[in-house]
């Protein structure tokens, strides 16, 4: 079993209230969870409007889908219009490393 997570610190566009960052940053949570059936969560810069940090979790038999789903992970909140990714960390192991 592989585990994969990705962890993204964003910059947000025209934001000036942490109302219009949900707006934004929710979404995209959601549309991770659908897509890629991930464990996604706003995770960093919780109280400051213009930055946001998202991670993700992945599960999967082999190691090539998990990259796989990290890299699509990446992309789609790359390609919002209202973020830029500053950074992107991400970690692949095996169940059973310690």
């Amino acid at each position: 079993m592989w585990i994969g997570w990705i962890e993204l610190d964003l910059r947000l566009g025209d934001v000036h209230s942490l109302k219009t960052k949900r707006s934004i940053v929710r979404p995209i949570v959601s549309e991770l969870r659908r897509r890629f059936q991930v464990t996604a969560a706003e995770t960093d810069h919780l109280d400051l409007h213009r930055r946001a940090g998202i991670g993700a979790g992945v599960v999967a038999a082999d190691r090539a889908h998990v990259v796989e789903v990290l890299d699509a992970i990446e992309q789609l909140v790359a390609y919002h219009p209202e973020t830029e990714v500053l950074s992107a960390h991400r970690h692949v192991g095996r169940a059973d490393d310690d």
